[in-house]
């Protein structure tokens, strides 16, 4: 007699629980941690950019004027890791300011919203070294 109480007791608590899940849903007002919620209004990520016109139409958000770039070379777009926007590899031969050759010179450029938002020098460490680079012009 008890054990059918407690296998009673036991299939009762089961029924009550697997109700209340049966109410949950995955939205965006359901009580779920953010990442396992569906984003409601999320935006339609950003179309990959033509960085080579890119680069070439803004090629002083990337290169100093005075370092005359030359043999401008840039990277296939790829898509930002963390946010909509886009990063590629630019490289060219430049100058320095006393006119010294500099040899090739790489940056890696973020793209956002079909502007080059920033830019940066990359080391010998940075996956831009392996990436195969097509001329701007």
């Amino acid at each position: 007699m008890r054990q059918a109480f407690i296998f009673l007791a036991f299939m009762t608590s089961i029924a009550i629980a697997a109700t209340m899940l049966a109410g949950c849903a995955a939205d965006s007002h359901a009580s779920l941690p953010s990442f396992l919620r569906a984003e409601a209004n999320e935006p339609p990520p950003e179309p990959a950019p033509d960085v080579k016109r890119m680069v070439h139409e803004q090629l002083e958000s990337v290169f100093v004027s005075t370092s005359y770039p030359r043999d401008v070379q840039v990277s296939r777009p790829l898509h930002e890791a963390r946010g909509p926007g886009w990063t590629a590899c630019v490289r060219a031969e430049v100058t320095s300011a006393t006119g010294k050759p500099l040899g090739v010179q790489t940056y890696r450029i973020t793209i956002s919203e079909g502007v080059i938002a920033d830019r940066k020098r990359v080391g010998s460490d940075d996956n831009c070294v392996s990436e195969t680079y097509e001329p701007i012009s």
